[in-house]
């Protein structure tokens, strides 16, 4: 069958997908076997078909589904051509089918439609699952942020957090005095700690300095310990005197009647 007369494309399309009859997919065979022309053919259609198939993930027919669409087809009316010429097509035959066998030009169609139809929902379910994916990445993100937002209020807020400030450790401890005073009767306290130490010839002189604006009044001479401590007890000083601010200066070792700049310590 390698001379003028070929096998259809509709049946060759028939064939790369088992449909035809038992007998016909034997003479479509037979007939390749000796037909360069419509081998070629038929492998044209096996790669597109392939291609297809590659396309869309796969999906299991259904149970019993194959034999529903074999069943429809057979039972479906054929249509025919009318006013076609037998000359139109000389060079084309249906490998030798009788009218009304197999699945004709409206099984075709209709086995053509179902391949667009499991094409398109494979697609569909494919652009579904990873629309699933992204949007079940997002939300474990989302989720993972929250959690952590969650830990933190509480580390802020909750009773049993402790608060530590932290400083640098070589960092000198900073000179620091207190002050107690009692205007009416003119009491004071001091205690001053982390004093740097000063020459045998010098002495930190404590001041009071009058909320009146009049000149600073002397409130004590003092020394640091070895550890950096002193202390001025009661001093000699005027009742009613209202305090403004005290401070603290290096004067010679007999101490000064007028402060010497710079003020070394000072608070209000």
């Amino acid at each position: 069958m390698n001379g003028a007369k070929h096998i259809s494309q509709e049946d060759l399309a028939l064939y790369s997908m088992q449909a035809l009859t038992p007998e016909e997919q034997t003479e479509v065979r037979d007939h390749l076997q000796g037909c360069a022309a419509c081998k070629a053919a038929l492998r044209d259609i096996l790669a597109e078909d392939a291609l297809l198939g590659l396309s869309v993930e796969q999906q299991a027919l259904p149970a019993g589904a194959q034999q529903r669409f074999m069943a429809h087809i057979a039972n479906t009316p054929q249509e025919t051509t009318l006013g076609r010429s037998a000359k139109a097509e000389p060079a084309v035959v249906s490998a030798g089918r009788k009218p009304g066998s197999g699945l004709g030009w409206l099984g075709w169609v209709t086995a053509f439609a179902a391949i667009a139809v499991a094409v398109y929902f494979g697609y569909e379910s494919q652009q579904l699952k990873q629309q699933l994916g992204k949007d079940q990445s997002d939300i474990a993100q989302l989720s993972a942020q929250a959690d952590r937002a969650q830990e933190l209020t509480d580390a802020l807020t909750s009773p049993a957090a402790k608060q530590v400030t932290l400083t640098e450790t070589k960092q000198p401890a900073q000179p620091v005095g207190h002050a107690t005073y009692l205007p009416s009767k003119g009491a004071l306290i001091f205690v001053a700690s982390n004093l740097h130490p000063v020459k045998p010839e010098k002495t930190y002189e404590l001041w009071l300095i009058p909320a009146n604006g009049k000149a600073p009044i002397p409130a004590g001479l003092f020394r640091p310990d070895a550890t950096g401590s002193a202390s001025v007890v009661l001093p000699q000083l005027p009742e009613g005197v209202e305090a403004k601010a005290f401070g603290v200066t290096i004067e010679d070792a007999q101490g000064s009647n007028t402060p010497t700049l710079p003020i070394v310590m000072a608070g209000s």
